[in-house]
């Protein structure tokens, strides 16, 4: 499912002036990116603001984005809640989208479960949601840390064929050295996006990739190239502009840089505000000294 999806972009929700889905943007972003050579996709993550989206909105959206993407990339689909009960009951019914692949389950947040409960949820959630599950193991936004023996023991359930870790560089080691070999392994971090695939990991869920697609693609095939160093480099230089697209809430750096670039992306919805004009000058700063750093070095290794 996942053996060439090295740079997968989790991709944002358009919204029109209207506040409701905006499609033609959808599908506009959607084609662009195939083209930079994007290898899959997560709708309805946490870049495409999942919760603020009503039950309705999710389903269209997942159905519409298939039929964009019609079979050219895998699609995980956000299907996670802190209700097992709920994950289960949706995931069944995301699973009759046809072109759906697998769905994005989180850990359970709020609720703060221990590693047998965690054990427990996606248990369930695999073996009754009737298909295949992603693992998102994100305790900067859950609370809690599922842990690497936890994630490798769910691994070994046949339904649950990856998982997106966003941890420490020391849990993809071991995460990679010691998964099932069909089990897939991604970074959830932009800043290691260049050391998980050289580690063996499938590679990185990206949010950066919206903006610096190019960059990283070069950076991957440069990568399998044998050229590492200048794989490192881009990766280097492109670690600033990746933490500046997380210097105010996400996603609305990459929301601002989108429309700054022409596309009617619209703002986010409450709780994240769109950002106001002091912050969008210091994010172009940070881009701006950022991007001519990366080209000064690119030009040195030309």
């Amino acid at each position: 499912m996942f053996e060439n999806a090295d740079l997968m972009t989790a991709i944002i929700t358009p919204f029109g002036a209207d506040g409701k889905i905006d499609f033609d943007t959808l599908a506009e972003l959607t084609e662009r990116y195939l083209k930079e050579g994007h290898r899959g996709f997560v709708i309805g993550g946490t870049t495409g603001e999942t919760p603020t989206l009503t039950h309705d909105e999710k389903i269209d959206l997942y159905t519409q984005f298939a039929k964009i993407v019609d079979g050219r990339a895998p699609i995980i689909a956000g299907v996670g809640s802190n209700n097992t009960a709920e994950t289960v009951e949706f995931t069944q019914e995301v699973s009759h989208i046809n072109g759906i692949d697998a769905a994005l389950v989180v850990v359970p947040y709020y609720n703060k479960p221990d590693q047998r409960r965690m054990k427990a949820h996606f248990t369930t959630v695999a073996d009754q949601g009737n298909m295949p599950v992603v693992m998102y193991n994100i305790p900067g936004r859950t609370g809690v840390t599922m842990s690497n023996e936890t994630v490798l023991e769910l691994a070994k359930n046949p339904n649950i064929v990856a998982v997106k870790q966003c941890t420490s560089m020391e849990d993809l080691e071991y995460l990679v050295q010691n998964a099932p070999a069909d089990f897939a392994v991604f970074s959830g971090e932009d800043a290691q996006a260049l050391f998980a695939k050289v580690i063996g990991a499938r590679g990185v869920i990206s949010v950066a990739s919206h903006i610096y697609g190019p960059e990283m693609r070069e950076m991957y095939d440069e990568l399998e190239s044998g050229n590492y160093r200048k794989a490192g480099a881009i990766q280097r230089h492109l670690t600033p502009l990746m933490s500046a697209l997380f210097m105010y809430p996400s996603p609305a750096p990459v929301k601002a840089v989108l429309s700054a670039q022409g596309y009617q992306v619209g703002d986010s919805r409450l709780p994240i505000l769109p950002l106001d004009n002091e912050e969008k000058q210091e994010l172009a700063v940070r881009l701006g000294l950022a991007k001519d750093a990366l080209n000064h070095k690119l030009g040195e290794l030309a």
